[in-house]
This record gives C-alpha cells, sequence and structure tokens, in this order.
C-alpha cells in the first residue's frame, strides 16, 4: 500500500534572494513556520490569510514598506513574527487581532510612533523595536501585562508612560542610546524588574530611587 505524502509544515527560504513569493507557497495551508528572510522583498501578497495554521514567521531582513491587513487573519501566530529591519512606518490594525502572539520583533524600521495595534497584542512576552526614530510610547501600552523583555535601544524617547506601572511581569528593559530626560518612579515598583540598561544615555540624571532597585538585587547599567 502506497503512503500518502504527509503534510509540509515548516518552509526555511532564508536568504534565496526571491524578489518575490512564488504563489504556490500560499497553497501550503498546512505549514507552522515560514521563513522568508533576506529575500529582497517589496510586497506580501494578501494571501497569506490561507496559512491559517502559522505559528511563527519570518520576514525579516527584506524591503517591505507595508505588510497586507490579511496577515491579521493569521490569529494562530503565537511563537514568533519577525518584521525587523524593512522599510515600515505604520502596520495594519488588523494585527491587533494576534492575541497569542509571544514575540514581535519590529526594529530597524521607519517607525516614529509605536503602531496601535501592537498594544492589543496583549500575549507579548517580549516586543522589540530598537532602532527607530520612535519618539514616544503609548499609554496603551500598558495593556501589555504579560510583557517581560522591552527593547527601545537607538530610539528618540524622552520618557516613559506612567502605565508602564501595569506591566508588572517585566523582567528586562533596554533604553541605551536613547535621549530619555526623566524616569517615571514606578519602575521602581515592578516586583520582577532584573535589568535597567541605560547605557549611552547622556541626557538623564541618576534617579534617586535607583538605589532602592539595586538594593533588591535589580542591576541598572549606566
Amino acid at each position: 500500500m502506497a503512503l500518502m505524502p504527509q503534510p509540509t509544515t515548516h518552509v526555511n527560504l532564508w536568504k534565496h534572494r526571491l524578489g518575490q513569493v512564488p504563489e504556490s507557497l500560499w497553497e501550503m495551508v498546512d505549514l507552522e513556520t515560514l521563513v522568508l528572510a533576506e529575500n529582497d522583498l517589496n510586497e506580501i501578497s494578501a494571501s497569506i490569510s490561507r496559512l491559517r495554521r502559522l505559528r511563527m514567521l519570518d520576514l525579516g531582513h527584506n524591503a517591505l514598506h507595508s505588510v497586507p491587513e490579511s496577515l491579521g487573519d493569521l490569529e494562530t501566530l503565537s511563537d514568533f513574527l519577525y518584521l525587523h529591519d524593512n522599510r515600515l512606518r505604520s502596520l495594519p490594525s488588523s494585527l491587533n487581532r494576534l492575541k497569542r502572539l509571544r514575540y514581535l520583533n519590529i526594529s530597524e524600521n521607519q517607525f516614529e510612533v509605536l503602531p496601535d495595534c501592537v498594544c492589543g497584542m496583549i500575549g507579548l512576552i517580549e516586543l522589540r523595536v530598537s532602532d527607530n526614530p520612535l519618539t514616544a510610547l503609548p499609554v496603551a501600552l500598558g495593556q501589555l501585562t504579560a510583557l517581560r523583555e522591552l527593547h527601545l535601544r537607538n530610539t528618540r524617547i524622552e520618557c516613559l508612560p506612567e502605565t508602564i506601572a501595569r506591566l508588572v511581569d517585566l523582567r528586562q528593559i533596554d533604553l541605551r542610546g536613547t535621549l530619555l530626560k526623566s524616569l517615571p518612579r514606578v519602575l521602581a515598583t515592578l516586583p520582577r524588574l532584573e535589568k535597567v540598561d541605560l547605557r549611552w544615555v547622556n541626557t538623564l540624571d541618576r534617579e534617586d530611587w535607583f538605589a532602592d532597585l539595586e538594593a533588591r538585587g535589580c542591576v541598572v547599567y549606566r
């Protein structure tokens, strides 16, 4: 008896310089992980919404100016979504439906504001927004109560919202090379905070409550 072919669940096309994604790829509806990094892509078809079993998607290191609204239909995305090193200025609001997503990397793009949809991804454990011309964070950041790591290195932010006090599971915050002028005292109340990285920040004086953090074992890098 002939064996039935097994469905393909993992495709890795890293650094294939495809230029565009073959339409046949969107027919592989059993895919759970898809890597399309470093392929000189400047667009992604709306047909990506067919991949309703996808848990991990890597679109990093391309030339994307946008991603399709239909990306928000992939509500099974739970492990990773890599969009870093593209030319993105915004994200579609539909992505706020990615409630199961645990890791999002949108570093090395052109975001001047954090997209609203990111604050709807309430399952996020790690958020990377480094190396963007970001000037501020919204108060809605406080909705990401599962967040453990927040990476904001080399952005232009000058302050953090007071709602960061709601991130009670936060362990690490990377603020290297930012333009911070002040930090909210509520950071000292975060019970699980282990590391605050402020290296290369030349616009911030040492806060008196840093000693409280250090006394309980949190490392403050200056």
